[in-house]
């Protein structure tokens, strides 16, 4: 039977004056600063210096160039930003502070923003240094969990493991609603964990808490792992089987309490003084979280989404990649995720067998089913769900992933003397190894001599493990040494380049050019489609703030297509397909002639990928026009589209109304109301172009388009085509 580290390790012997404190009052007392840096008694002293090192080292890193990325994207930090100027907008999540319509998600992933942003002012750090912060807790928990019942060394490990997947990286140093759902997701299984030792309610009722939370981060996801780990407790929680269910009662309890305080307001609010809920088609939240959001995420039966309203469970691929068992590891997925995702599943098994024989309630054993269950519930829907899936989704399998690794690599090492240990330890290094070759081999000119490097290590590393056994200490130490180095080197690889590079956008992805593409039969305004990234994300956007770097990275690869080019990393975009939207250099020059602000042809409304995917590069020449008497306007103008809006929000910090929400689909505002608006003299200008019509297009946009090209006079700034709303034609 394994060796390991107990739960509640016991006392050092203690003096007499410390005896007495403990009687009186349970422990003596220390200086708090010294039981920060000293950790626990217990503890050998390396053990609390090396975690805050680690955790600094992380957060450091992560803070790196941060401000490259620039706003990121620019839907959310539209929306942190109208949350910064009204607390109406804060609650309900609304894109613009005059409070149109809302962003498609519920608000929470975007209060620690607007916080930020109301107290720092609008920029790159007020809108990214949350999400930094969020990694760096989520690390910190993760050691946490798998500390406290493996050791010191395997929570380092962990960490490590969590902070050089490329996806973290990414995600971690964006303001997509990702980044808050992971910690959320790790806070879950750590209370879990908890309450799986001695079966106390608290514990249970917390992870409820955390998970309801989640819910209002990103809808129904953060429900995926709820059916392992309430199974898990139901039959392994040390108390007699009647508080289990009536625990698990009260963690369901907490969870509704949790998540749905914010659901019911919103759905008992008056609907005609609240902003419109953006991605649902009959303004209601609960529509958005079970349709667009929900289980149409499975079915690919999106009413209201690009491209969506027709997609049915079970297709092979589409416009959002492949499906099937071996999505996680394709080449539209694996380099994000999948470099020790074998390892996991390999030690996941090996963890669970070496527990195999440990009585029903041995929390090691309840630590391998907890992480490695909520790893394959999650692994699973990602690969089958046949809506809307990007690459960065991703990012929710990376603490399980370096929890397995953690806790694996413990126990098989403290095994090694047993043949099967070591040879489980040294398959896994080796497989990681082929695998980390395979991922390599698919960015052939990014680091051609890594791939190699990380082979031969790899296999010798794995060779030793294989003989550690009868080899001495020193060799043992060497050969996991290298295996640990050879497994990481990878990853960590493709984490430098993603801390190097600016990322903007709705689809972002990590790694170095041409690591990650996403295909399909089906796609966007003109056939295939890949999703702006393959690395360095291009693109254009409001203005960057002060020390943004606007448009890092454009694509070499062939356009697919007029929708979307293939865009594949850094330099001067070669492809016929460049995304409307998107400057030649990212948005440092001027748009051709004859192209509108958002890209499109100045003048008509129109579609492409780019104007949905992409904020808009705004001249200063336009600027101030809309600038110009703004204070007399609620709108100081209308946009297509949640991005072709958010960009001249951005820019001019007054609200910007989003016709048609997100996708340009959303039956908001209609005709009707938008004359209105109009006539009472809420709106200054109507901007030419955008994005708009999913398969679930109302028509909403179109028609005001038509009617305010009929109606009013139009303006030409530069290249961009306005319509004044208060100047007939």
């Amino acid at each position: 039977m394994t060796t390991l580290h107990p739960d509640h390790p016991p006392a050092l012997p203690a003096t007499a004056p410390q005896a007495a404190a403990v009687a009186a009052h349970g422990r003596p007392r220390e200086p708090f600063l010294r039981r920060v840096l000293r950790g626990r008694p217990e503890d050998p002293r390396w053990v609390r210096p090396a975690f805050l090192v680690l955790l600094l080292a992380i957060g450091l890193a992560y803070l790196w160039n941060l401000s490259a990325s620039g706003y990121a994207n620019s839907f959310y930090s539209a929306a942190a930003q109208a949350g910064s100027r009204s607390w109406k907008a804060f609650f309900f999540g609304s894109l613009d502070a005059a409070n149109a319509i809302t962003v498609d998600k519920p608000p929470a992933t975007l209060w620690p923003m607007a916080l930020s942003v109301r107290i720092f002012g609008l920029g790159s750090w007020a809108i990214l240094a949350p999400q930094v912060l969020m990694g760096v807790a989520t690390a910190g928990v993760l050691y946490a969990a798998v500390r406290r019942r493996f050791g010191a060394a395997a929570g380092l490990i962990t960490m490590a493991v969590f902070a050089l997947t490329p996806v973290a990286a990414l995600m971690f140093r964006f303001n997509n609603p990702d980044a808050l759902l992971a910690l959320l997701m790790t806070v879950t299984v750590y209370c879990v964990l908890r309450a799986l030792e001695h079966g106390r309610t608290k514990w249970l009722v917390w992870a409820g808490a955390a998970v309801g939370l989640a819910f209002l981060s990103k809808t129904l996801q953060a429900f995926l792992i709820l059916p392992p780990l309430a199974v898990l407790y139901a039959v392994c929680a040390p108390t007699t089987v009647r508080k289990r269910f009536g625990q698990l009662g009260l963690a369901a309890l907490a969870m509704v309490v949790a998540g749905g305080w914010w659901v019911a307001i919103v759905e008992l609010w008056p609907a005609s003084s609240r902003p419109y809920i953006g991605g649902s088609q009959n303004n209601s939240f609960l529509e958005l979280t079970f349709g667009y959001n929900g289980l149409g995420r499975i079915n690919g039966d999106e009413t209201g989404s690009v491209g969506g309203g027709g997609g049915g469970g079970g297709q092979a691929g589409g416009q959002w990649g492949e499906t099937g068992i071996g999505r996680m590891f394709n080449s539209e997925i694996g380099s994000q995720i999948s470099w020790l995702l074998p390892a996991a599943l390999l030690l996941l098994i090996a963890g669970v067998w070496l527990t195999r024989r440990a009585k029903r309630t041995d929390t090691a054993r309840a630590a391998f089913l907890a992480w490695g269950g909520s790893l394959l519930m999650t692994a699973v829907v990602f690969s089958f769900m046949a809506g809307i899936f990007h690459q960065y989704y991703t990012v929710a399998l990376a603490p399980y992933v370096a929890a397995l690794v953690g806790m694996g690599v413990t126990v098989l090492w403290e095994e090694r003397a047993r043949w099967a240990a070591s040879g489980a330890l040294g398959v896994t290094v080796a497989v990681t190894a082929i695998w980390s070759y395979v991922l390599l081999g698919r960015t052939p000119d990014y680091l051609p001599w890594l791939r190699w490097a990380v082979l031969v290590g790899g296999l010798v590393g794995a060779a030793g493990l294989l003989l550690v056994a009868r080899a001495g200490r020193r060799v043992a130490l060497a050969s996991v040494g290298l295996g640990l180095v050879a497994s990481l080197a990878g990853p960590a690889a493709y984490t430098v380049s993603t801390l190097n590079t600016g990322h903007q956008g709705s689809i972002v992805t990590a790694g170095p050019s041409g690591a990650s593409t996403m295909g399909g039969g089906r796609g966007g305004p003109g056939g295939g489609m890949q999703p702006p990234g393959g690395g360095p994300q291009g693109g254009t956007m409001g203005r960057l703030p002060t020390g943004g770097q606007q448009g890092q990275g454009q694509g070499q690869g062939q356009g697919q297509g007029q929708g979307m080019g293939q865009n594949q990393g850094m330099g001067q975009n070669q492809g016929q397909g460049r995304p409307p939207g998107m400057t030649q250099d990212g948005g440092q020059t001027p748009l051709p002639a004859g192209t509108g602000e958002g890209g499109m042809p100045g003048g008509g409304g129109g579609g492409g990928m780019g104007g949905l995917l992409d904020g808009t590069s705004v001249s200063s020449r336009a600027e101030k026009l809309l600038e110009k008497n703004a204070g007399t306007f609620t709108w100081v103008a209308a946009a297509i589209g949640s991005q072709n809006a958010a960009g001249y929000q951005l820019a001019t910090g007054s609200p910007v109304m989003a016709i048609g929400g997100f996708n340009g689909s959303d039956p908001s505002p209609t005709l009707a109301q938008f004359k209105r608006y109009v006539e009472d003299g809420r709106i200054h200008y109507f901007i030419a172009g955008g994005m708009g019509g999913g398969m679930g297009d109302s028509g909403a946009s179109s028609q005001i388009s038509s009617w305010v090209e009929k109606n009013f006079k139009k303006v030409t700034v530069g290249s961009s085509t306005f319509y004044d709303l208060t100047s007939a034609a």
